[in-house]
């Protein structure tokens, strides 16, 4: 027959949070181990892919680690990927040439 577990904590329904294992003790006792929630990496603002360069870590776990390692050294750094600053540079200055012809157009007339 097999040995009996009992929860260690107050919650007894199986929910996502309350998730356990079996494990055997070096004493020969069985035991549940709660398991951590899986972390998710953050995504681009614009785009929707995980930022490279950033730890997947509970939100918790980003109180604990260096501002560094939150972010990456460029422009939007922690919230948008490269491909989309390079979007929103090139976009930007296409607006911008594009209010020069402008002007230039209309002081030609």
């Amino acid at each position: 027959m097999a040995q009996r577990v009992t929860l260690r904590k107050r919650t007894p329904y199986n929910t996502t949070s309350n998730r356990r294992r079996v494990v055997k003790t070096p004493g020969g006792k069985l035991v549940y181990h709660h398991i951590k929630k899986l972390a998710t990496s953050p995504k681009c603002g614009d785009c929707g892919i995980a930022l490279p360069g950033i730890p997947a870590l509970r939100p918790r776990e980003y109180a604990t680690i260096s501002k560094t390692r939150k972010s990456v050294r460029r422009a939007y750094g922690g919230s948008r990927c490269a491909g989309c600053v390079k979007q929103r540079i090139l976009r930007a200055f296409l607006v911008e040439e594009a209010k020069i012809v402008k002007k230039v157009m209309k002081s030609q007339k």
